[in-house]
């Protein structure tokens, strides 16, 4: 029974961990109105980019200068209304002072002096509030961003209370982060590591991912990681993990799908077989392993990352000397013995015979 056999590749590899997500932003904003009116005005474009503070909408501001106006007008009435308050003091003080007037009605003034005062603060405190109305009608963009279409049209009435309808939202897009979920036996093996400082706690410190949408080939985005979740997912046994990146050109766009790579190690000596060399057993996988007398045995090894046409393998007992099977495992019996082939593996992973090519055969003698 032949079959092809090759020692692992060894290599210094920094091993990586791949994952799915998808993007978000940093900052999200339903825009809503604070005051309730009918819409005067739009002041941008569907879909562009705003900067902080720009003017969106307008609302009809004229009921509300109506009421700052008849606010100021209040204030001058309480301050008239406590300079009287004042003289009277002053007056019935000197009264009092010379027997021509009562402590009582000393008292009176001075009781009205403090309502005065009080009124005064009152028809303050209602023009503040008037003006910040008057300020609501102008709604300005509060963080810079995307913003979405519109949904109210001039002309239409909008509520400021709670329940009111968002008029449009904006999404920051620089810089944006992205989402996804790492399961249990990756995270316990990240936090052993970082325990034993192999690498660093992604928790604590900014560590370097790789990321590339679904159309492109590899990983051509850096970021960093800088939230992971403190718990993780009972129903999915996953955790919560999120990284950061720029995004000048605005390619990447909150909802888009992705892909990410994480460092799952620093580069060490690190074996690597072809992927036809490697079988399963239900849950576990294994390589063909050939030994004394050329009978296969398999050897249980842990799957790492893909490397080119290369399948990262550790664990296992799996050393660089051993000859692997690496083409016809699907012919492979417990304890059979088999015909090696031998061959090594190239850098790039392709396999690589050393069997001699047969000899031509020679011409016999006259002819």
């Amino acid at each position: 029974m032949p079959v092809t056999v090759a020692k692992p590749l060894l290599r210094q590899i920094a091993e990586w961990d791949d994952f799915t997500g998808r993007f978000a932003p940093v900052s999200s904003v339903e825009v809503r109105a604070r005051v309730s009116g009918y819409l005067d005005s739009i002041h941008f474009k569907d879909g562009q980019e705003v900067s902080k503070g720009q003017l969106l909408y307008v609302i009809d501001p004229r009921p509300f200068e109506a009421v700052v106006e008849r606010a100021r007008a209040d204030v001058d009435a309480a301050e008239a209304a406590l300079d009287l308050a004042v003289r009277e003091v002053a007056r019935y003080s000197q009264l009092r002072q010379s027997g021509n007037a009562s402590q009582q009605v000393l008292d009176e003034r001075l009781q009205a002096r403090r309502g005065a005062e009080a009124s005064v603060a009152a028809a303050k405190a209602s023009l503040r509030q008037a003006e910040l109305n008057l300020a609501f009608t102008r709604i300005e963009a509060p963080i810079a961003g995307r913003i979405s279409r519109t949904n109210v049209t001039v002309g239409n009435l909008v509520s400021g209370d709670a329940a009111g309808s968002v008029l449009t939202t904006i999404v920051s897009v620089d810089p944006i982060q992205f989402y996804f979920d790492g399961d249990e036996q990756v995270f316990i093996r990240y936090q052993r590591q970082a325990q034993s400082g192999e690498r660093p706690d992604p928790q604590n410190a900014g560590l370097p991912v790789r990321i590339g949408l679904s159309d492109e080939i590899g990983f051509p985005h850096a970021g960093a990681i800088d939230f992971v979740d403190n718990q993780l997912d009972n129903a999915t046994g996953t955790i919560r993990v999120r990284a950061v990146l720029a995004n000048p050109d605005r390619l990447l766009t909150p909802g888009m799908f992705g892909r990410i790579r994480v460092p799952a190690s620093e580069p060490k000596p690190t074996l690597l077989v072809p992927e036809t060399a490697i079988g399963t057993d239900q849950t576990r996988r294994f390589v063909w392993v050939v030994g004394e007398n050329n009978v296969p045995r398999p050897q249980i090894v842990d799957l790492g990352a893909v490397v080119g046409s290369l399948r990262v393998v550790r664990g296992g007992g799996l050393k660089e000397t051993d000859q692997v099977i690496v083409n016809g495992i699907m012919r492979v019996r417990p304890n059979v013995p088999v015909t090696p082939l031998p061959a090594h593996l190239a850098e790039d992973g392709s396999i690589v015979s050393d069997v001699p090519p047969p000899a031509a055969a020679k011409p016999e003698a006259g002819k």
